[in-house]
Order: structure tokens, then sequence, then C-alpha cells
């Protein structure tokens, strides 16, 4: 009876390690995602440490990963040291994924404010190709497919519009369903219409709730290995004062 129980044990423990290694590749793109755009973008934001926040996320999916190969090792051995140490890492995992959601949930809220230095860098836009600003507002609004802070008219007040005549938005603002688009203000319907700060926030946020969000899902999967690998802790020190006594 005893070693049926251990037998299931084990393959609950398999399973569950096999998924959170799935987990842990889920939150490690999680973090690599939020650290790209936010690197792309940086020049959009005021000093902050969402770059840490992505650097956590990443610590965490690490640590998810070694923890679920433990687990799946830890399956196959009857070592207590093991165990222990697999039931360490699980606290482990759970302190840093915890202080990653935190400080997710911290710039989620005060992100608005960290983007305040968004219109300022449209403001400077130059259209030069050698102007690092200019060449991120152009490849926001490509990727993004937007054109301006709010929408396509606040480029109508900025000083770049002015000196450069007044006729013509970035060529970054065509929308590519309109091959013939030269930025002409004469043509709006062949502009995007709607403004970056609000596409760039929601890109952000996405980001920073899939790691709050992702959050849960390892806490779920790790109750479930903490309740497995002590129980089979359990079971294996009552087979051991079997054989004690026996002997």
């Amino acid at each position: 009876m005893s070693d049926q129980r251990t037998n299931c044990l084990k393959t609950a423990l398999q399973l569950t390690s096999q998924l959170m290694l799935a987990v842990g590749i889920l939150v490690c793109l999680n973090g690599v995602y939020l650290l790209m755009k936010y690197g792309e973008n940086s020049r959009f934001f005021s000093e902050s440490y969402m770059t840490l926040t992505a650097l956590v996320t990443v610590t965490s999916a690490a640590l998810l990963l070694v923890t679920g190969c433990l687990g799946s090792w830890v399956s196959l051995k009857d070592s207590i040291c093991l165990q222990g140490l697999f039931v360490y890492l699980l606290v482990v995992v759970f302190c840093v994924k915890s202080t990653a959601s935190a400080l997710a949930y911290f710039h989620s809220v005060t992100l608005d404010t960290e983007m305040a230095p968004f219109s300022g860098v449209f403001e400077n836009y130059t259209g030069s190709s050698e102007d690092s600003s200019s060449r991120s507002v152009d490849a926001l609004q490509e990727e993004l497919k937007c054109c301006g802070v709010k929408n396509y008219t606040d480029w109508l007040e900025t000083t770049w519009f002015n000196k450069s005549g007044g006729l013509r938005f970035p060529h970054s603002c065509c929308n590519v369903t309109f091959p013939t688009c030269n930025g002409t203000v004469h043509q709006p319907w062949q502009i995007y219409t709607q403004g970056c700060q609000e596409e760039l926030w929601k890109v952000i946020q996405f980001a920073l709730k899939m790691v709050i969000w992702s959050s849960l899902l390892v806490y779920v999967v790790e109750i479930g290995l903490f309740v497995t690998v002590t129980q089979l802790m359990r079971t294996n020190r009552f087979m051991r004062y079997q054989v004690l006594e026996k002997n």
C-alpha cells in the first residue's frame, strides 16, 4: 500500500514538475518581452526601475526551470536531502516571483507618470536619420501603427512640422495599406489616426499585467508541488520507520 502511494506521489511530482518547466518558459518569455519593449522605447519614459522588474522576472523564470528540473529528479530518487532542497527552492521561487509581481503592480499604477517625457520626444523631432530621438519616434510609429502623441493632429503643432513647410506628416505615419502615401496633409485618410502614447501604454501594461497574472499560475503550481513533496517525504519516513521496527 505504501509502495503504491509512493509511486502515485512520484508520478504526480513528475507531472507537476513538468508543468513548472512549462510555466518557467512562459514567465521567461514574459520577462524578455517586457525587457525588449521597454528597452526599445526607454526614451519615452522617465528614469525608472522597470528594467529591474523585467530582470527579476527573468531570474524567477530561471529559478522555476531549475526547480522544475530538480523536481523531476526528486521524483526518481528517495533522497531526503534532495527533497529538502526542493522545498527550499520552492520558497525562494515564491519570494522572487512575489517581488517581480509587486514591482510590476507598482509600475502599472504609476505608468502614466513614468510616460511624462513622451510628448517632449515628439516635440524634439527633427526628421533626421542621424538623430536618435527622431529614429525612436519613427520606429515607434511604424511598429505600433500610430501617429502623434494623442492623434495625428499633434504633428500640426510641432516645430518640425512648421519648419518643414507644414505640408507633410512624417513618412512613418503612413498607413502601410496605402503604398503611395507620402505623408501629405491633404490625404489624412492615408495616415494612422490613433496616437502613439496610448498604444505604447497598452503594450507595456499588457507586459506588466502578464507578470502579475503569471504569478497566480506559479503559486498554484507551487502549492501542488509543495503538497506533493511533503506527502512524499512523510511516506518515505513512515516506510523507514516500518523497516526499523521490523529489524
